[in-house]
């Protein structure tokens, strides 16, 4: 069970801001051993071999009901559902049975893919993930400064992680340890750079 939860301190329709402010909060961690993973859905062949193009390192990966359900014998015993961007087939109908995919670039260093990800993301359901920040220590808030869920999420064309798709409103969540003071202390991260907690945490 994960004891991280994502409070949403900032929504906006410029990705470009979102972006922003999601650097803004994370300048306030230490980030020492940060990392920073992108992920987007694609819903046409078209999208796939934009995105193929314009991120050469990303993987894909197919999220195709009807693929598992034809290939699901094969799943079991070991059928790749996942390649590389040079793997990956530029036949439309070939692709056109792998939809929708999704290509992500993981565990990437903090600054070498978030802003070539924020161009490209458009109307599609997208998220920037920085992880394995460290928040400073605020004893009177609950917290003491953990690595294992600090960190800052921004999620493209949807309201909160994990909630229903809305095209052109991109939110900033701030991530934290979940403890007993865990809004108190996203709070307080947010205020720092003159943000609050704008709605319910998401687990």
């Amino acid at each position: 069970m994960s004891n991280g939860v994502s409070y949403p301190v900032f929504r906006t329709s410029d990705p470009a801001a979102a972006l922003a402010t999601g650097r803004r909060l994370l300048a306030l961690g230490a980030r020492e051993y940060a990392q920073v993973s992108v992920d987007v859905e694609l819903c046409t062949v078209a999208e796939v071999l934009e995105v193929r193009r314009l991120l050469p390192d990303a993987w894909f990966r197919t999220e195709s009901e009807e693929f598992w359900a034809r290939h699901f014998d094969d799943a079991q015993a070991g059928l790749r559902c996942d390649w590389h961007a040079a793997e990956l087939s530029e036949d439309p109908d070939d692709l056109l049975a792998l939809l929708p995919l999704w290509a992500s670039m993981v565990d990437q260093p903090v600054g070498s893919a978030e802003d070539a990800f924020t161009a490209l993301v458009g109307a599609r359901y997208g998220s920037i993930r920085w992880d394995q920040v460290i928040w400073p220590a605020v004893p009177e808030h609950g917290y003491d400064g953990r690595v294992e869920h600090d960190g800052v999420t921004l999620v493209f064309n949807c309201d909160d992680p994990g909630t229903d798709r809305q095209v052109g409103t991109h939110t900033v969540c701030v991530d934290v340890h979940k403890t007993g003071d865990s809004q108190s202390y996203a709070d307080w991260l947010a205020e720092q750079i003159g943000q609050a907690v704008i709605g319910p945490p998401y687990d």
